[in-house]
């Protein structure tokens, strides 16, 4: 069958995408391999999905090209995405820091994303795997479902991440194909793992939280970190992971809102343990393994001022070195991709084939934690649709 365009991935960039084709008049076939479709989008945000955020900037994103995003997210940015939510009524919260929630589950979305599609005319087939993509006049496609021929193919496939939900590397073979450079491909927004005596100290830990900050090459995150049995994660964690490389240090600084120093030279005096001044501003079971790690908890008025300086130092600067991520099977996103000089901001075509776009999560272009990678998505795939 013939279609002006063919999508393949019908996630988050894939449905949008094809909606703002349908609108324009085209013939449109999505193709999705699995059985249901925007399955990331299901279980984003604790099945509410955190589906963008009030603030999100091209500043907000991890790139080999920092300017490359800031086309799509300035000609479709955050409020025209709200404006489609609250044309559907569904209702929504921001949580913190700017982070937008459906009030009741990530299916509205879905089935908001799915209502558009119909309005807009697109054929959409479920379990229907790619096997094969020719070009000659045509985009040429082999599929679990007969062949498929279009004008325009666009790529939504996504990347590496959480393979469970049939994460492939699809979009990155399919470049390499038509001879599309591809930046490294790393876990981002994940968990990271540490050698034995620091696993150690965190699995004493597990269930812990922390309010922190979280630094690394310039980068800087103040969230929680959450201690596990496996090492460390927490919002501030994912964070700093997509901008931390292997043999490098993380910087903590577990009392970000006082001067250590200073707190505990005002408490020099008293006869009370360190560990009771300290659960003033630290989690109790934090600050107790704290100091069985180097001889046990004393009174304030038992430690020199010397000593006092040295844990003030170590709790502001706490140095950590990961020893991996826990990959992509629990990593939110991939980062790396489909190198943006081989793609036009405007459009999302490849400059070296006419008719070819790559969207959202494949392309080298990875938001932050807390809905700028759905912003994307969403802008990517306007875009994309615009021209499609």
């Amino acid at each position: 069958m013939n279609y002006d365009v063919v999508i393949i991935g019908a996630g988050a960039a894939g449905l949008m995408c094809a909606i703002e084709a349908g609108k324009r008049g085209r013939s449109v076939l999505l193709l999705e391999h699995n059985a249901k479709i925007g399955e990331k989008i299901r279980i984003s945000g604790g099945g509410r999905c955190n589906f963008t955020n009030l603030r999100a900037d091209h500043a907000n994103y991890l790139s080999a090209n920092e300017h490359f995003c800031k086309s799509a997210l300035a000609r479709y940015p955050t409020g025209e995405f709200i404006a489609l939510v609250e044309k559907h009524g569904i209702a929504y919260h921001e949580k913190t820091l700017g982070q937008l929630f459906c009030n009741e589950s990530a299916r509205q979305i879905i089935d908001m994303l799915l209502k558009e599609c119909t309005e807009a005319g697109v054929t959409i087939e479920t379990e229907c795997a790619v096997q094969e993509v020719r070009r000659g006049e045509k985009f040429e496609l082999e599929t679990a479902k007969g062949q498929f021929v279009s004008d325009s193919l666009v790529i939504a496939t996504g990347g590496l991440s959480i393979p469970q939900l049939g994460a492939t590397n699809f979009a990155y073979a399919l470049a390499a194909q038509f001879g599309l450079n591809i930046t490294p491909l790393r876990p981002g927004l994940v968990p990271l793992t540490f050698e034995a005596e620091d696993l150690r100290f965190f699995r004493s830990l597990s269930g812990v939280s922390l309010d922190a900050v979280v630094r690394c090459k310039g980068a800087e995150f103040r969230e929680q970190i959450l201690f596990t049995h496996r090492g460390l994660s927490g919002p501030a964690i994912l964070q700093i992971s997509s901008y931390w490389r292997e043999g490098e240090a993380i910087i903590l600084n577990a009392l970000p809102d006082i001067d250590a120093l200073d707190f505990l030279t005002s408490n020099h005096q008293t006869g009370r343990e360190i560990v009771a001044v300290l659960d003033r501003y630290l989690p109790h079971r934090f600050v107790r393994g704290w100091f069985e790690r180097s001889g046990g908890s004393r009174p304030m008025n038992r430690y020199s001022k010397k000593e006092l300086d040295q844990i003030a130092r170590s709790l502001h600067a706490w140095e950590l070195v990961p020893t991996g991520t826990e990959g992509f099977g629990k990593a939110e996103v991939t980062t790396g991709g489909i190198d943006t000089d081989e793609l036009s901001s405007k459009t999302m075509e490849a400059k070296k084939v006419a008719g070819l776009f790559f969207v959202g999560e494949c392309v080298d272009v990875t938001g932050w934690l807390g809905g700028y990678n759905f912003q994307w998505a969403w802008a990517s795939g306007w875009v994309a649709g615009q021209f499609a």
